[in-house]
C-alpha cells in the first residue's frame, strides 16, 4: 500500500516541471499581450483601464500589453524568468482583485478561477526559478566561477 500511495512515477522527470509551466503561462500571457497590441488597441485597452479606474491608463495599457507580450515570451525561453513571473504575479493580482473577485469563482461568470491558476503559476516560478532547461540556467551556468 505504501508503494502505491508514494507513487513516484514522475521522479525522474522533475526538471521537465518548470518548463512545462514555463511553456504554458509564458503562451498565455504572450497571447493576451498580443492581442492587446495588434487586435484590441492601446485605445481599447486604455479605454478598459479607465472603466476600472486605475491611475495613468494609457501608461498603464503600455506596460500591460508589452509587459505582457515580451513577460511571456520570456518566461517560454526562460530568460529573466524572475522578473517575467513577478510582472505576471502583479498583472493576476490587479486582475483577481479589480475584474475577477466580484464575479464569484465560475470562469462562466468571469469569476476568477482562471486569474487564481495564472497567479498560482507565477508564484511557484517565482519559488522554484527557471528550471534546468532555460535560458537562466545556461546563462548563469557560463557566468559561475567553475566554467572559467
Amino acid at each position: 500500500m505504501n508503494k502505491f500511495l508514494g507513487c513516484n512515477c514522475f521522479g525522474k522527470c522533475r526538471d521537465w516541471a518548470p518548463l512545462v509551466l514555463r511553456l504554458a503561462l509564458g503562451t498565455v500571457f504572450a497571447w493576451h499581450g498580443y492581442d492587446k497590441i495588434f487586435t484590441i488597441g492601446h485605445e481599447g485597452v486604455t479605454g478598459f483601464l479607465g472603466s476600472l479606474g486605475l491611475p495613468l491608463p494609457s501608461l498603464m495599457a503600455y506596460i500591460l500589453a508589452y509587459g505582457e507580450f515580451i513577460g511571456g515570451l520570456l518566461l517560454i525561453v526562460g530568460l529573466f524568468t524572475h522578473w517575467a513571473a513577478k510582472f505576471g504575479l502583479i498583472v493576476a493580482l490587479v486582475a483577481f482583485f479589480t475584474v475577477h473577485v466580484s464575479n464569484g469563482f465560475s470562469i462562466a461568470n468571469g469569476g476568477y478561477e482562471f486569474i487564481m491558476l495564472i497567479g498560482a503559476a507565477s508564484l511557484s516560478l517565482l519559488i522554484t526559478g527557471a528550471g534546468k532547461y532555460s535560458l537562466d540556467a545556461r546563462w548563469h551556468k557560463n557566468s559561475s566561477p567553475e566554467s572559467n
